[in-house]
């Protein structure tokens, strides 16, 4: 029997599509917001850790703020930043505001989550709930206790709350309510802290708003000479919101938001995966070096250096594995199931570490690398070396197979760093690239003179465009011209473009739109010099989001919405290197 959804919730904050929810996030976790300004998910004290509010998934758990006035909501993220401002326009001539974030830079043991809220035009009513529940919702929060001071504190299973502004919230029913009066342009400041150690002491909200907006403008770089700044921007904000200053940078924020309604895809991506971190790493390598590189060379050069030819697809922002999936009795986003953990950590992936060799090579060409980095880059060619032609889970984590993408990204990040060694230890690295490519031209090119997916699966994928760009191959060889042109025919909708055909049906029946790979479209184009087909394939890519600005991993053709996890790492970091490359042609 599932859990049944927290009675009176439902109504009152029924789910939204993934397009309308916007993050923040304090690089240690991060929170999604509806239009009703309902926090429906966060995860504390960390990213993996159990949800205090998870009622976007079925669960206990909810943080709103809400005009009483019916409304029109509307929203944005301030420049360069992850501090969102929700706007609700209201039929009483009231505007109401609210300025939301997670004060940055986070602390590793305690959230600061800031709400400021104001109106303007007039009056207005805020209803204000806060209901937390530990553990997904299996422990409601205690009965809390109202200090001198005017601020709540409370136990919430292992953890420690306290919230200011609120002195005149009433406690029913597991939560506190607030009917919250505004007079015109007149901020009032809530701050929710949460904590599984004792709090220090209380955060002043004018101080923390401070230092958030600052941090922020210190954080995203000059990003105006790219194709398309403020999504640039944007989207390396939300890289850097979702990378602990370990240097782990999560997939997503979330978990269970289904790719397809029933179709069992459900994933937990609250973790660090070396595909997408490298996938950030080379955003920030394209021209000279910003800061998130670093963070991507240090996080996985240090797991290839701990475990080697066991190296694991994804780890915790710790370094530490993954646990094991296990599925949770909740109902789940509509269509979706909840599913903690990921079976990722039995695989192994041959093109992560292709990939890594591209990191590395960019390293050595903008001269950041150490003596640490180098022997992981002869580590790398090690592996490759002894496993590249055993089957493996490849680029989409399937079953084990001979997968060709996997053995054309190991030949990119072969050829890139025998480009930027001295030439006494290119040669190594050169040979092995030239023995890997000539087998997988042998077993997996076909008679259309374009890429397989593998010899045992015919058809193409467009992943396979990747490889070609970082530098397998030169643009102008046939088999590159000849797999653009097949994936075009093959796997592309309106400019959207599928990641492969997994069965006989028509495209967008059997899941969604690959946002990444429309990108990496753009990038392939781009190659051949056909700017015009590069500009308008990124295009329609950067504007499936909806008023956040936020990307998931697919995008459904058809009904025009967003599905699976938000927001996906890797579609935001090539979102960047397109923007950037484009901007440079």
């Amino acid at each position: 029997m599932t859990t049944q959804r927290p009675h009176g919730l439902e109504a009152d904050y029924p789910p939204q599509a993934l397009r309308d929810y916007a993050l923040i996030a304090d690089g240690h976790r991060g929170a999604l917001i509806g239009p009703r300004g309902d926090i429906t998910w966060l995860c504390a004290p960390r990213w993996d850790s159990p949800a205090v509010f998870s009622h976007l998934v079925g669960g206990d758990g909810l943080y709103a703020l809400t005009p009483d006035a019916p409304f029109v909501w509307g929203g944005s993220y301030e420049p360069d930043s992850m501090i969102w401002r929700s706007r609700w326009v209201a039929d009483d001539t009231a505007t109401v505001q609210s300025r939301e974030a997670l004060a940055y830079p986070g602390e590793a043991d305690r959230l600061v989550l800031l709400r400021r809220v104001w109106s303007t035009g007039g009056p207005a009513r805020v209803s204000v709930l806060l209901r937390v529940s530990a553990e997904f919702g299996r422990r409601p929060m205690e009965r809390p206790k109202l200090d001198q001071h005017g601020r709540w504190t409370a136990r919430v299973g292992e953890l420690r709350l306290r919230w200011s502004g609120a002195a005149a919230a009433r406690w029913e029913d597991h939560a506190l309510r607030l009917e919250l009066d505004l007079d015109p342009d007149r901020p009032h400041d809530l701050v929710l802290e949460l904590s599984d150690r004792p709090l220090a002491d209380p955060v002043d909200p004018d101080q923390a708003w401070s230092a958030t907006t600052q941090a922020w403008t210190e954080q995203v770089p000059d990003l105006s000479r790219t194709a398309a700044p403020r999504d640039a921007a944007q989207a390396y904000a939300v890289l850097r919101s979702l990378t602990d200053p370990g240097g782990g940078m999560v997939a997503a924020a979330t978990l269970g938001l289904p790719e397809r309604a029933k179709a069992g895809k459900n994933y937990d991506y609250r973790y660090a995966w070396i595909r997408d971190q490298v996938y950030a790493g080379l955003a920030c390598a394209v021209d000279e070096p910003l800061p998130l590189f670093d963070d991507a060379v240090a996080f996985t050069t240090a797991r290839l250096l701990e475990h080697g030819d066991a190296l694991s697809p994804g780890y915790r922002v710790d370094g530490s594995p993954i646990p094991g999936e296990e599925q949770l009795d909740l109902p789940g986003y509509p269509g979706g199931t909840v599913v903690v953990g990921n079976w990722v950590r039995r695989q192994f992936q041959l093109d992560a570490l292709g990939e890594m060799l591209e990191l590395l090579a960019a390293g050595l060409r903008l001269d950041r690398l150490d003596t640490h980095h180098v022997e992981a880059i002869d580590l790398a060619i090690d592996v490759i070396a002894r496993r590249w032609n055993e089957p493996e889970a490849g680029i989409w984590e399937l079953d084990d197979a001979w997968w060709t993408q996997s053995r054309l990204a190991a030949v990119a990040g072969l050829r890139a760093v025998a480009h930027e060694l001295p030439a006494s230890q290119a040669g190594r690295a050169a040979t092995l690239a030239d023995a890997v490519l000539a087998e997988t031209g042998r077993r997996a090119l076909g008679t259309d003179g374009a890429w397989m997916r593998s010899p045992d699966h015919p058809g193409v994928d467009a992943s396979l465009l990747l490889p070609a760009v970082r530098g397998a191959l030169p643009a102008d060889d046939p088999r590159t011209v000849n797999t653009l042109a097949k994936v075009e025919a093959d796997l592309v909708q309106d400019h959207h473009v599928y990641r492969y055909r997994p069965d006989g049906r028509p495209l967008g029946e059997a899941e969604g739109a690959f946002t990444l790979c429309g990108f990496i479209m753009s990038l392939a184009h781009l190659q051949q010099g056909n700017a015009v087909a590069a500009y308008r394939y990124f295009d329609v890519q950067r504007t499936v989001c909806g008023s956040p600005g936020i990307l998931t991993e697919e995008f459904d053709v058809q009904q025009r919405q967003l599905r699976g996890n938000t927001p996906q790492a890797f579609v935001h970091a090539m979102l960047l290197e397109t923007a950037q490359r484009l901007g440079r042609a």
